[in-house]
């Protein structure tokens, strides 16, 4: 396998009956490199030539066929191991499934956005939690690294987001901060300045490396909330003088296991269930088991939910027999353009090596959740694999890459970096079409 070459497509389908009129939904799958760089990967246009390119770590990879990769920072990090014949092998990136131990990379989530205004995309990172946080400003198609900008000076949370939260129509990095929850944004008139943290909450001392963290709109007020594991902070009316929002405590990820870590992934605000309140979707331990929606449930006009898991420890827990463990990276989006949002998340590959966690050298699986409702008002979680030998990082990024109007997967992580390209075909009444196999026609190796 080469570092950098486009692998077979797999034509991973749905597992869905077949019927007349239906779709399948599979997906090309291209690992862009092996090495370990980074614990998500993103995508922009940076070299403005109509194509979408992917960066991960210190490179970027150059679309459509991500062949060839670009190093916008330095990439001097490098692990040495042991080959079959006892030699020592010494190789790029931080070590991972490469190597035999664990590592951690300095980029845990990546983003990309034109944050000086110049018409070209930059790219934004934060490291492991409580270290800074950098933006890397693209230089015009000029060689070179990318000149390197202070974001914060401290980012935590494992879970933290670059979207709009005051409404201002711009994302901003919504993370904690030195015991704080808050938001930071870049000073208008000098977007190269380190960047301004608001704090939403009082100093709680949250520590560095809370786990949970969402934004979206809880109580339909038009307005975002702050979504955590402890419960949700409503966004008051003004925020001049920079106000304390209001917390409302609920336990949206219950301890599970002794010793791992209590807390979700990323947290979202949607209307699940289609009766107009909207819910909230999370990982129930994103180092352990558990994938749920909290129904809002309403009396009078205090808020509360009702908490339906649709992913368990076991498989024969659920209605559709899929487990998997470490569920750190989740995004929602309509993955099949019904109109209804979808959920994106796998297993993360070694969070805390090979001995650490639940079920640490499971399969590493990257799924999507085909969200259903009955004519009833019930709601199902359809499971629809795409790989066997990815998984996710603590990002797992959506988006169209190639242009053909649907939704394909970025994934970065111990594994490497990798991209799936979603494809649809049409499934007559004889049944699936054989020029592509499907799930259970396939049995991909873990590498």
């Amino acid at each position: 396998m080469t570092f950098h070459g486009i692998l077979v497509a797999l034509g991973l389908a749905l597992a869905l009956p077949a019927a007349a009129g239906k779709q399948v939904h599979s997906f090309q799958r291209i690992q862009l490199t092996p090495e370990f760089w980074a614990e998500g990967a993103h995508f922009a246009d940076f070299n403005r030539d109509g194509h979408q390119d992917v960066a991960y770590g210190p490179f970027w990879f150059e679309g459509p066929r991500f062949t060839q990769r670009q190093e916008y920072r330095p990439a001097t990090v490098s692990f040495t191991t042991k080959a079959a014949d006892g030699s020592a092998k010494t190789i790029p990136g931080y070590e991972g499934a490469l190597g035999t131990k664990n590592a951690y990379s300095d980029c845990f989530f990546i983003w990309t956005g034109d944050l000086n205004a110049d018409g070209w995309p930059d790219i934004l990172i934060v490291g492991i939690p409580g270290e800074q946080g950098w933006w890397f400003e693209n230089p015009q198609g000029k060689p070179g690294h990318w000149k390197k900008h202070l974001v914060l000076d401290v980012v935590d949370n494992e879970s933290p987001e670059y979207r709009d939260l005051d409404g201002d129509g711009k994302p901003e990095l919504v993370c904690n901060h030195k015991g704080f929850f808050g938001y930071a944004k870049p000073d208008p008139t000098d977007p190269t300045a380190p960047w301004k943290f608001t704090a939403i909450s009082p100093d709680n001392k949250y520590h560095r490396f809370t786990h949970g963290l969402g934004v979206g709109d809880v109580n339909g007020d038009g307005r975002m909330d702050l979504l955590e594991s402890n419960g949700w902070w409503e966004q008051p009316a003004s925020l001049t003088g920079a106000p304390i929002w209001k917390h409302h405590p609920f336990v949206f990820c219950p301890p599970t296991d002794p010793g791992v870590p209590v807390g979700g992934a990323q947290m979202f605000a949607y209307d699940v269930n289609g009766d107009g309140l909207n819910d909230v979707i999370t990982a129930i331990a994103c180092h352990g088991y558990g994938l749920a929606w909290y129904e809002q449930t309403r009396t009078g006009s205090e808020i509360s939910f009702k908490q339906h898991l649709f992913v368990n420890r076991r498989p024969d827990e659920n209605r559709h027999g899929v487990a998997f463990s470490q569920p750190h990276a989740l995004e929602l989006v309509d993955m099949d353009g019904d109109g209804l949002k979808d959920l994106v998340t796998g297993k993360r590959f070694w969070a805390h090596g090979p001995d650490g966690d639940p079920d640490p050298n499971g399969t590493p699986v990257l799924y999507w959740f085909k969200l259903a409702r009955g004519p009833d008002g019930s709601v199902d979680w359809l499971p629809n694999l795409v790989d066997r030998a990815s998984g996710v990082g603590t990002q797992v990024v959506v988006g169209d890459l190639n242009g053909d109007g649907r939704t394909d997967i970025v994934v970065g992580n111990k594994r490497g970096a990798f991209v799936f390209l979603q494809e649809v075909r049409a499934v007559g009444q004889a049944g699936r079409s054989p020029s592509r196999p499907t799930v259970s026609q396939v049995d991909l190796p873990v590498e």
